[in-house]
């Protein structure tokens, strides 16, 4: 039989697609509405897909234009007969208008209806999604990963009746760049949110860096395909570039329409009597440095090679005491400039009260869920425990043996199992893909003001929060969703927190973009047991924006090897932590280089705990030639762009500042509706 040829033109005006299918069209051409219609060619590998530049058109509008083609836009699609009746159109130059006739006939849109898959043609039917981020969770504080003091029952419950990955890598050791791969699915140094100086992070919000508007998120693209999407908890990743309202960092222009939490993170200044992030700054002050400068200049002066006349030195004196002054001044007011709640683009809480706002946050998602669960929906609600400074809300503390962190490690569980009872009660979750994990390991160097010990557990893994070593990076990693993946499935493949952006986006219905580099990988056919291995060869891990080490799992072998190019100087140096400056640095003057490299198996090794050589392992220089190959080509391929965690765009500026009163009462209010009364007994489970 003579096969059907059929004309599809697209409404981006930059192409015709020809596709040749076979004699039976309802059985063989699928149409995906994508950009607004773009041909899936997985039956005919002849055909391609042009995508077009313009955002993807929302299920309500397909489904309008389905109804009434009248209210079809001239030049978006066109079907013709067979081959002998059909109405060819001509290709066009890319950039001109196509034209095209405007369907009329009913048969023909009933024709398409039958021909659009189900997730596609009614919104309801796709999957929702619900993202859990703890900060600074160590992987050995659950249950699911082998805790057995610390109890975690919801958190359990999900690795129970779903899969667990054991070897879950965070694309970065620090909260910011990590947060910006796991948003984005690419490594952070593609974005320009990995610094090359010794801070990492964002700690003051009057800054002007942030995550960039070109960057594509996966909340903007679900956004776009007809999704309500939500952000509660930290966000991290900047706020402002001009001026004090332009939000142009805001998770709003990222693609998420509700926003209720704090743009920052949760430092020590939030917490009244838990000290301050500055306290430390003493540590990174140069002291050898001026002591040599001082005696340099005093004998200069001493020997009468220079003359420093006595109003000179006390001028000196005096900048240095206004100086000391003007930054006591600023730790003190700290707290009131940056720990502030925001609901959507509005400052509600400033500064806010941690005592109950994990269960504000927790009220505040159970409404969201509420409002939306006869609509598609995506929650990403990110945690600020258990960050320190440390909290618990009142009917937590004291519930756990392991002090406040246990305490509130309880309450985050708690918020997990809220959650998931909401699901359940409005009938939602088999329809929902529920993923938990951590931005990174533990911090090991908090200990608090009184010297408490405020930090988690990474088992057997090394080291912690900012470093490369395996604490530093792999973290929980639980899926979770009943009827589409295998209960109580472990799986121990190299994954990354960077794989849930196109996991997320094709299970949505989207399309990968394809003008920039994606990292991350689709997780589900691994998920579903379609595959037995990771798509991940080599994965890259990055100290700020110097590559720090390889990862390399070569087909066909169960090895997992790992090549450090440096690593941190800890303190004590018999430690595994660097106490003396509270977190590891990246810089010069603080890491050992290695020549070559330092080479572990982990799948020998996990506590990476005795490096190989050429004497213990026979391979070892072609498998670092090969690793050393892959940094080379990988480094390649990496762009040069905008440094946003650069000493200029890291620096407070006053007229970026968020303030919801005003500088006279120390920008002060209190006017957050949210009071987070969930009528919910805690389950408290004895050990």
């Amino acid at each position: 039989m003579t096969p059907h040829v059929k004309w599809f033109a697209l409404a981006c005006g930059r192409t015709c697609v020809r596709h040749a299918g076979a004699a039976s069209i309802s059985r063989h051409v699928l149409l995906r509405l994508a950009c607004p219609f773009a041909l899936n060619t997985g039956l005919n590998p002849r055909c391609a897909i042009h995508q077009c530049p313009s955002p993807i058109t929302s299920a309500t509008k397909r489904e309008r234009w389905l109804q009434d083609p009248n209210l079809i836009p001239s030049g978006l699609l066109h079907l013709g007969g067979p081959p002998t009746l059909e109405r060819k159109l001509k290709p066009t130059a890319p950039h001109s208008n196509v034209r095209v006739q405007r369907m009329k006939s009913p048969w023909i849109l009933l024709f398409l209806a039958l021909l659009l898959p189900a997730p596609l043609a009614q919104g309801v039917s796709k999957p929702n999604f619900v993202l859990i981020m703890v900060d600074d969770l160590g992987i050995g504080d659950l249950g699911c990963y082998g805790n057995t003091t610390l109890k975690t029952p919801h958190i359990d419950m999900l690795a129970r009746d779903g899969v667990k990955l054991t070897q879950h890598l965070a694309a970065s050791p620090l909260c910011t760049p990590s947060r910006a791969a796991f948003l984005t699915g690419r490594y952070p140094i593609r974005s320009g949110m990995a610094a090359h100086r010794h801070v990492g992070v964002y700690i003051i919000s009057a800054a002007s860096g942030g995550l960039p508007q070109e960057e594509l998120t996966f909340a903007r693209i679900l956004k776009e395909q007809g999704y309500m999407t939500a952000l509660i908890g930290k966000w991290h990743l900047g706020l402002n570039c001009e001026h004090s309202s332009d939000h142009c960092h805001h998770p709003k222009a990222h693609g998420f329409d509700h926003f209720y939490g704090i743009t920052l993170t949760n430092l020590r200044d939030c917490q009244p009597g838990h000290g301050s992030v500055f306290y430390n700054v003493h540590a990174h002050i140069p002291y050898s440095t001026l002591v040599a400068t001082l005696a340099t200049f005093f004998f200069l002066h001493a020997t009468g090679i220079i003359t420093v006349s006595r109003r000179l030195a006390l001028g000196l004196v005096a900048l240095l005491i206004v100086a000391l002054a003007l930054f006591g001044l600023f730790v003190l007011t700290f707290p009131n400039f940056n720990c502030f709640l925001m609901r959507g683009e509005e400052v509600v809480e400033q500064p806010y009260v941690s005592e109950n706002l994990t269960q504000r946050m927790t009220s505040e998602a159970v409404e969201f869920l509420e409002r939306n669960s006869d609509r598609p929906f995506l929650l990403f609600f990110s945690f600020l425990q258990v960050h320190t400074a440390l909290f618990a809300s009142p009917r937590f503390r004291g519930k756990s043996l392991f002090g406040l962190y246990g305490d509130a490690v309880m309450e985050v569980d708690w918020t997990v199992g809220q959650i998931i009872k909401t699901l359940e009660r409005l009938k939602l979750k088999e329809k929902t893909l529920v993923y938990l994990t951590s931005d990174q390991g533990p911090h090991l160097e908090e200990i608090s003001v009184h010297g408490e010990v405020h930090r988690g557990h990474n088992g057997i893994y090394k080291a912690g929060k900012s470093t490369n070593w395996e604490g530093g990076i792999r973290v929980p990693g639980v899926f979770h969703w009943p009827g589409q993946l295998p209960a109580g499935k472990v799986i121990d493949e190299p994954t990354s927190n960077m794989d849930v952006f196109p996991t997320v986006v094709n299970l949505a219905g989207a399309s990968i973009p394809n003008d920039r580099q994606i990292d991350g990988r689709d997780l589900m056919p691994l998920l579903q047991g379609g595959v037995e291995r990771s798509e991940h060869e080599f994965l890259f891990h990055y100290c700020n924006a110097h590559l720090n080490a390889v990862r390399w799992h070569p087909a066909n072998s169960t090895s997992v090897w790992k090549a450090f190019f440096f690593t941190p100087d800890f303190y004590p140096k018999n430690g595994t932590a660097c106490f003396h400056t509270h977190a590891c640095f990246c810089t010069e003057g603080y890491v050992t280089r290695h020549d070559p490299p330092l080479l572990y198996d982990l799948s020998r090794d996990l506590s990476e705990s005795t490096p190989l050589t050429p004497t213990t392992e026979p391979n070892f220089t072609s498998i670092v030639e090969v690793m050393v190959e892959a940094a080379r080509v990988h480094s390649q391929g990496i762009k040069p762009v905008v440094d946003q965690l650069s000493a200029g765009h890291l620096l407070w500026k006053p007229w970026l500042q968020p303030c919801c009163s005003s500088l006279s009462q120390l920008c002060r209010c209190e006017r957050d509706h949210q009071k987070g009364s969930l009528n919910t007994e805690v389950e408290i489970h004895s050990n």
